[in-house]
């Protein structure tokens, strides 16, 4: 990876993008040698702890984690120059695809040796193809004004983290009032999802670099804890989860620095939640108990907490649900098992749903909803009929919709597409100030790399609501207060 020297340009804003810059790559080369020693000490742990029959599984369990890390050591030792979206897609693998083969047998039970060997190939020759790829491709930055001119100035800049107080105080309406209108609300949570996504990852990034005020620090995490806290109150700790990435990762590239103290309470408090869900499910969505009420939040998560606390013999460990929640290994496998021996690939039909999500559907109202392929897969292989899609979506991942598609070719293009595409992106990005539309752009591809799970029609209409949300906003403000 190629480092680009940011030669100040005639106009450039001074809030050019933060990564760059020679003083970042001290930080940068000792966040590689950290990196480094953490990547070998948990092979050698995986090595020694791992739970497979097979010492082939092994080997190969071991090379998915190994080359899902290539990509972040590279942006380490560069100097972390450019938005880490390239790198966090194939970190991924790790744990949707690595930590499977290594740990859960019991998951991958129900399939046959030939089949888990040939998805993790499968992987690997996805992780290579993807890492040849984004290293071989070059180019230039870009030079036009969607590149270059910011649509803010520097001190409404300084203004984003108060914008997660707009999208608290709407998580807080929709959670527990009835004032936000049923017919807007698809429309206001894109909107103020957008706005969270662009203002926790902006902020975060600006803590890393040491950029905020005690003030700033104290607006974020007043604003951020009670928006996770509220958005957990469904049960669903998804959202939660994906909005604490997005902060993690806003510092981690902008500081060059791992943190330490936030991953581990982050950690401890998601091993708890997650350990007492499934007790919290039952009581309130099987046997009906009503929904807390703000007042009630402190006893509602004391409940929680409590479950989570409690012994859990003879259930699965807090890990292995955490594995499971995030695992797309056995998709894979059932697919490979699957295809073409008793059913033949489907030849690209569910990427024929792309391009259609893009038609807003102010113009198109009968246009199928963005999970359509996702559907289409899960009926295809038997895992709901048209009823159950009403109700269940399945996470089957981008790789297995590939392989779905064209088998292990559809891994290769796959590889070949991500590579290219956000090697570009990132490079024509350089000198991207963070407010231009390109660097808005890149912050939400950023945040849309943490979406393993979708299927690419799903992954494509999602950022697309989110890109209309957070470029036009700024495009508002600039174009009726004049900043």
């Amino acid at each position: 990876m190629e480092y680009l020297s940011p030669t100040p340009l005639p106009g450039e804003t001074p809030q050019n993008y933060g990564l760059l810059g020679g003083g970042e790559a001290e930080r940068g080369r000792k966040l590689f040698l950290t990196a480094s020693v953490i990547l070998a000490g948990t092979l050698c742990y995986l090595a020694n702890k791992a739970n497979v029959d097979d010492p082939f599984h092994l080997v190969l369990g071991l090379i998915i984690f190994a080359l899902a890390a290539v990509p972040s050591l590279l942006w380490a030792k560069s100097g972390g120059n450019r938005f880490p979206v390239f790198e966090t897609i194939l970190a991924l693998c790790a744990n949707a695809y690595a930590l499977p083969v290594l740990n859960a047998r019991e998951q991958l039970a129900g399939y046959s040796p030939e089949v888990i060997t040939a998805a993790s190939l499968t992987v690997i020759l996805y992780e290579i193809t993807a890492i040849l790829t984004y290293v071989t491709v070059r180019g230039l930055p870009g030079r036009s004004r969607f590149w270059l001119e910011s649509l803010v100035t520097r001190q409404l800049e300084k203004l984003i983290v108060y914008g997660l107080i707009l999208s608290t105080a709407y998580v807080w309406a929709s959670t527990f009032t009835t004032w936000v209108p049923p017919d807007l609300e698809s429309g206001l949570r894109a909107v103020f999802y957008g706005i969270g996504i662009l203002c926790t990852f902006v902020s975060s990034q600006r803590w890393g670099r040491g950029e905020l005020t005690q003030i700033e620090k104290a607006v974020l995490l007043c604003t951020l804890i009670p928006q996770l806290i509220m958005m957990s109150v469904g049960l669903l700790l998804i959202g939660a989860m994906s909005l604490t990435g997005i902060a993690l990762l806003g510092y981690l590239s902008g500081g060059k620095r791992v943190p330490w103290l936030a991953m581990g309470l982050t950690f401890a408090v998601l091993a708890v939640l997650h350990t007492g869900k499934t007790r919290m499910r039952e009581k309130y969505w099987e046997q009906g108990a009503p929904p807390p009420t703000f007042t009630q939040l402190p006893e509602f998560f004391s409940e929680w907490v409590d479950y989570g606390l409690q012994p859990t013999s003879g259930d699965k460990t807090v890990s292995q649900k955490m594995l499971e929640r995030t695992s797309l290994m056995h998709i894979l496998c059932l697919i490979i098992n699957c295809t073409p021996s008793r059913q033949d690939y489907l030849y690209g039909q569910t990427y024929g749903h792309v391009l259609p999500q893009l038609i807003p559907r102010l113009f198109w109202p009968g246009k199928p909803r963005a999970h359509v392929a996702t559907y289409q897969l899960g009926i295809y292989y038997g895992l709901q009929d048209e009823d159950a899609t009403n109700n269940t979506t399945i996470a089957f991942g981008l790789l297995a919709e590939a392989y779905a598609n064209f088998g292990m070719l559809g891994a290769v293009l796959l590889g070949l597409f991500w590579g290219s595409a956000l090697k570009k992106l990132q490079i024509w990005s350089t000198f991207s100030p963070m407010f231009s539309f390109a660097g808005l752009f890149m912050i939400l591809l950023t945040a849309w790399s943490l979406n393993a799970e979708l299927t690419m029609a799903a992954w494509v209409s999602s950022l697309e609501q989110a890109v209309l949300v957070v470029l036009g906003v700024p495009m508002v403000l600039k174009g009726l207060l004049g900043f």
